[in-house]
């Protein structure tokens, strides 16, 4: 019953993505029906052959040594505040990570071996083997197609960095589609910190993660050529070659790379601290009205009241469907992180073993306003002269990539 209940899901959040298209005449059927096909067909194979979850975490342990790396600076330049060994007790676990200092500058890590993969010739062939692909299935182009293999392993900025000499060139609806895969995924070298956090509630927590990653890519573009059909000629395919200033040497390459991430991670760092700031004054804004229910408004109270239905579509029963609204509230308004660990302090008799593992899906992405604000400022500074475009689209990718994620949940439910 609970499984005809999230097949009932899955319709139901297409049409949702359908009645907030862009172009509902524009919308294209047979794309539909293929991104559905190959969603379901990518998670029932990751769901039913648990060696090929284990092949992709093997590439996850290659962008983890890329951390690594990025930690190795940031210790040596920052000390005990970039991640290097502490000179005192912890007292509070987690305290001391800095995201400033320790997450956020693997985008200069990142911005540096793009620019070298670009200089040596590496990336374009790449992504004209991904148009050659993807053009001939879903009809996108192969930049696009390499942004969302990217978004598999790495963030919302770190993907769109490997595509960052094609930015300018994409249509609405391709520009749309890489900000829904930043924000139907999340990035490697957070996955093992969530596998870790909800490990005691779900057994092989972090296959799922993996499994979950590489399903959001699919997920996201059948959601994204739902809600911003295409509707121009594509620029994209593969045939494009890369429009940026060569690059003298390698040496070069390194400095122009190390240039244009620090101007992306101080976009970024800026956006991120006004957006969160602006979240908590809606709150305390709420907080001036009478509580309910014995405690105040909050923007997470109110989205946890919108999302208990869709949960319930994803195929949970509606009694665990308030709870599990609440953590999507959660994940939206703050981060999926703060959801996650409030996920992993709830009692066994809040979730039943399958909702678990259906919201560990739903809530397997970046689309929340905080997410929103870096995405704005990342691909802003990385295209410039999309920037008017990137932020009327904003708004609209955190409810794409929400959108994303609970399809895999009731794709999840389906299967379980």
């Amino acid at each position: 019953m609970l499984q005809l209940q999230s097949a009932f899901g899955v319709l139901a959040l297409l049409m949702i993505a359908w009645a907030l298209s862009e172009n509902r005449r524009a919308v294209s059927l047979r794309q539909a029906v293929i991104g559905l096909a190959v969603t379901l067909v990518t998670a029932l194979v990751l769901l039913k052959l648990p060696v090929v979850a284990r092949a992709f975490g093997a590439i996850n342990d290659a962008v983890n040594t890329i951390s690594a790396a990025s930690r190795a600076g940031t210790s040596f330049v920052f000390g005990y505040i970039g991640g290097g060994p502490l000179p005192f007790d912890l007292k509070a676990p987690g305290a001391d990570f800095v995201l400033a200092f320790q997450a956020l500058p693997i985008i200069l890590v990142m911005s540096v071996l793009t620019t070298l993969l670009f200089y040596w010739r590496i990336l374009p062939p790449v992504v004209r083997g991904m148009a050659w692909l993807l053009e001939r299935t879903l009809r996108i182009g192969g930049a696009v197609g390499l942004s969302a293999a990217a978004n598999i392993f790495l963030g919302m900025v770190e993907a769109p960095l490997f595509i960052r000499p094609y930015l300018a060139k994409l249509t609405r609806a391709e520009l749309f589609m890489v900000m829904t895969g930043g924000m139907a995924g999340i990035a490697g070298t957070v996955l093992v910190l969530y596998a870790t956090l909800l490990a005691p509630l779900i057994p092989d927590s972090a296959a799922h993660f993996v499994i979950a990653s590489v399903l959001g890519a699919p997920a996201a573009i059948l959601i994204s050529l739902i809600m911003v059909p295409e509707t121009d000629e594509k620029r994209t395919g593969g045939t494009l070659e890369n429009p940026e200033a060569e690059a003298s040497s390698t040496m070069d390459a390194i400095v122009r790379g190390t240039k244009s991430g620090l101007e992306l991670l101080l976009n970024i760092v800026a956006m991120l601290l006004v957006l969160v700031a602006l979240v908590y004054l809606a709150n305390a804004i709420l907080g001036l009205l009478p509580e309910i229910g014995g405690a105040k408004l909050s923007w997470q109270r109110l989205l946890g009241y919108l999302m208990a239905p869709v949960c319930w579509l994803m195929g949970l029963p509606w009694p665990q469907a308030i709870t599990a609204g609440s953590l999507m509230g959660t994940k939206t308004v703050l981060n999926e992180l703060i959801a996650y660990v409030e996920f992993s302090k709830l009692g066994p008799e809040a979730l039943d073993p399958r909702s678990r593992l259906i919201m560990l899906y739903a809530m397997c992405g970046f689309a929340n306003f905080a997410s929103l604000g870096i995405m704005i400022g990342g691909l802003g500074t990385m295209a410039p002269e999309r920037r008017e475009e990137i932020n009327a689209l904003g708004l609209k990718s955190i409810v794409s990539g929400t959108l994303s994620t609970c399809l895999m949940g009731a794709i999840v439910g389906i299967l379980t």
